[in-house]
């Protein structure tokens, strides 16, 4: 009898090349999914870190504005101080320049010495004019909110300066104002508006320009965090970046005429609504765009 043949323990060449096929299907696909995790990671990685700069440009801007705000605070405290004093010495100088000129006249020097007192008189008219502007800029800000249709605010503004930009041969209308309601305090939005469109029109009559000189005022509300947008766009010269860095500071101006308190005054009034102010230059017309950001409804507000 012949012995049973044993089996064979060698893998059959079939079965080995389909294991092997297998076994490197499975590493391809994990090398793939790792190459997929992989980006996965760094598409969030770099999401992370825009996001992180974001915040940190947000946290920055945010800190400069309180900065600003709480030095703001403290100038007006300090000019109301000086205006005050300054306030009672023209009192007297002004009421000697009166007791000059009327004394004069008995003596037959009314003509000159009149004219001179007239000189003192409206020197002392100007400094007090520049006086009442520091009071101004230093009196605390009480906003007295309540529900205004957007539309009649700018419109206000507009009107209130049409007849002076118009003589200095600058286009002032409306621009696009979406239809809705706010609530501000209208007399001091409208001093602050009023202080931004007058500062436009001065920088167009300045101008010398081939194009037509335009301000425009517009606003719109972003009505998933309920935020207000008010924008005073000129073609103007535009503001170079060193303007721009100063441009909210208390008595600085590019002008040889006024006190330099206008748009600081325009930064108080959007502190006290809780809001921010920003300005840029607009490549397209030239010229410069102010941005008020607002609650549409500020912080202990009860509208009415």
């Amino acid at each position: 009898m012949h012995a049973a043949a044993a089996p064979s323990l060698e893998t059959p060449p079939q079965a080995s090349k389909e294991a092997s096929a297998s076994s490197g299907g499975d590493l391809r696909e994990i090398i793939e999914a790792y190459h997929a995790v992989t980006e996965r990671l760094q598409h969030s990685h770099e999401t992370l870190q825009g996001e992180v700069l974001r915040l940190r440009e947000e946290l920055a801007s945010a800190d400069a504005q309180l900065q600003r705000s709480k030095r703001l605070a403290a100038l007006g405290q300090m000019a109301a101080g000086i205006a005050h004093e300054v306030r009672n010495p023209l009192a007297a100088i002004s009421l000697y320049a009166e007791m000059i000129e009327q004394d004069a006249r008995p003596l037959g020097h009314a003509e000159h010495l009149g004219a001179t007192a007239a000189k003192i008189t409206d020197a002392v008219r100007g400094l007090s004019g520049i006086v009442n502007d520091v009071l101004n800029f230093a009196r605390p800000l009480e906003p007295r909110p309540r529900k205004i249709v957007l539309r009649e605010l700018l419109g206000r503004a507009v009107d209130a300066h049409r007849p002076v930009a118009e003589q200095q041969g600058v286009d002032l209308r409306l621009g696009f104002v979406q239809s809705a309601d706010a609530t501000l305090d209208a007399d001091l939005m409208h001093q602050a508006l009023l202080n931004l469109v007058r500062n436009a029109v001065d920088a167009l009559a300045e101008f010398d320009a081939s194009q037509p000189k335009r301000v425009r005022l517009s606003a719109g509300l972003d009505h998933a965090d309920r935020s207000l947008t008010l924008r005073v766009a000129d073609t103007g010269p535009g503001i170079d970046d060193d303007t721009i860095d100063r441009i909210f500071n208390p008595f600085f101006t590019t002008r040889s005429t006024g006190t330099g308190l206008g748009l600081a005054i325009v930064h108080r009034i959007v502190d006290a609504h809780a809001g921010s102010i920003a300005v840029h230059h607009d490549p397209r017309s030239g010229g410069s765009v102010f941005t008020l950001s607002l609650p549409q409804t500020p912080p202990h507000s009860e509208p009415t």
